[in-house]
């Protein structure tokens, strides 16, 4: 079953003289639970087309299907709550509240329902088990590991159970060992969640692992 269809995606920044054009008719789909990444130069559009698919940012122009709905039309608040509930992002920069504890912070995303509730707090405590960060509960990110950070932020993105994990070069602040831990993570959370994963990366060792593979360049998306 198809959970994401992206076609004929454009953006385009306003410039002196002709508009930048940082993506040119990109389509795409990825199924529920498959792997892909999206390679290319820094530069090429990368993290854009990942913030339009993530609803982060509108399209120029094209359409844009998420688990059967077309979210571009929803007013921010619901826009807010669809991104919520269905997809994850996990970025290069872990992004972690620094006065918070690991598991105040895997539990950021449910303060926009008002009260956490127990379910979620007990979610929470799964995710970082099963990241190896069981004992690290109370721990703030400034004591933690640069991959130890990471996982904390693996596990916050899937707090909800998105069907859809985006990964903004989620090893390229990380050491190569650091970073192949961090990629087996990855695939085996994205496994266990049954969700699709979409990876933005320089990393051809990350690139590999993944079921498919994109070439993003001149704002042009071509499969391997």
């Amino acid at each position: 079953m198809t959970f994401l269809q992206a076609d004929c995606l454009t953006k385009e920044y306003p410039a002196r003289g002709e508009p930048l054009r940082v993506l040119r008719g990109v389509s795409f789909a990825l199924a529920a639970g498959e792997t892909a990444a999206i390679m290319g130069p820094s530069g090429s559009g990368k993290s854009t087309l990942l913030n339009i698919v993530g609803t982060l940012e509108p399209a120029t122009s094209g359409r844009l299907i998420v688990d059967g709905q077309d979210p571009t039309g929803l007013d921010e608040p619901a826009l807010a709550a669809f991104r919520r509930r269905k997809i994850g992002f996990v970025f290069q920069d872990h992004h972690l509240l620094p006065q918070c504890t690991v598991l105040e912070n895997v539990l950021v995303p449910t303060i926009a329902e008002g009260r956490t509730r127990p379910e979620s707090i007990a979610r929470a405590r799964e995710l970082l088990d099963r990241v190896g960060l069981a004992d690290r509960l109370e721990h703030r990110p400034g004591e933690l590991s640069g991959g130890e950070r990471q996982r904390a932020a693996i596990a916050r993105a899937l707090i909800h159970q998105p069907g859809l994990l985006l990964a903004d070069e989620p090893t390229g602040n990380l050491d190569r060992s650091t970073a192949a831990r961090v990629a087996d993570l990855l695939l085996e959370l994205q496994r266990h969640e049954g969700m699709a994963l979409l990876v933005a990366t320089h990393s051809p060792q990350l690139a590999e692992r993944m079921l498919r593979c994109f070439e993003l360049d001149d704002g042009r998306l071509i499969e391997r």
